[in-house]
């Protein structure tokens, strides 16, 4: 009866500990990292000031050991990758909003679960979106029929919206392509 109690009492001390260490980002690899495991920031990027003389055509995101290649949010809400400013071609529209003003809700209070698609076409909650052209290599690893996305509005680039993924901690230029 003794042994029986004691295995008992060992196996609710182990599962609290990895509990614990899952809580300050030990179990999993992105919350170590400060970027991603569950983190939502609390608001978008802010305008961008001003315009870069260049904008590289293959830029490297990875700003510390273990992040991605891929504008992604750090824990500390500071956006990284979004500072090209509002004249970079990679997001000009001919036609912004050409099917409308996403009405679902923005930032962390408004969770979105992906329910299927890719790329070039994806949806939530009855909205349609897709990633912008230059963008579509940052969502590699993205899982389409069920990772978390928020939506933030892009204060630089017209006409296009922020999809960050709340799993891996990154970020990429999503067209509202209307509602279903």
């Amino acid at each position: 009866m003794r042994k029986t109690a004691l295995g008992i009492l060992a196996v609710f001390l182990l599962f609290g500990v990895a509990a614990i260490a899952q809580e300050r980002g030990g179990g999993h690899p992105e919350g170590a990292r400060g970027v991603g495991g569950g983190h939502i920031p609390t608001h978008g990027p802010a305008p961008t000031r001003g315009t870069p003389d260049a904008i590289e055509e293959h830029r490297n995101f990875a700003d510390k050991t273990g992040h991605p290649n891929a504008p992604h949010v750090h824990s500390n809400g500071q956006w990284i990758g979004h500072d090209t400013g509002r004249d970079d071609v990679h997001y000009h529209l001919d036609h912004p909003w050409e099917h409308g003003h996403f009405t679902g809700g923005f930032g962390r209070g408004h969770v979105w679960r992906l329910a299927g698609g890719g790329p070039g076409r994806f949806w939530f909650g009855g909205y349609y979106f897709g990633v912008a052209p230059y963008d579509e290599g940052f969502c590699n690893d993205w899982l389409w029929d069920s990772d978390q996305i928020v939506i933030y509005e892009d204060p630089d680039h017209v006409g296009w919206y922020l999809a960050y993924n709340v799993r891996l901690g990154s970020y990429v230029h999503v067209d509202y392509l209307g509602n279903g």
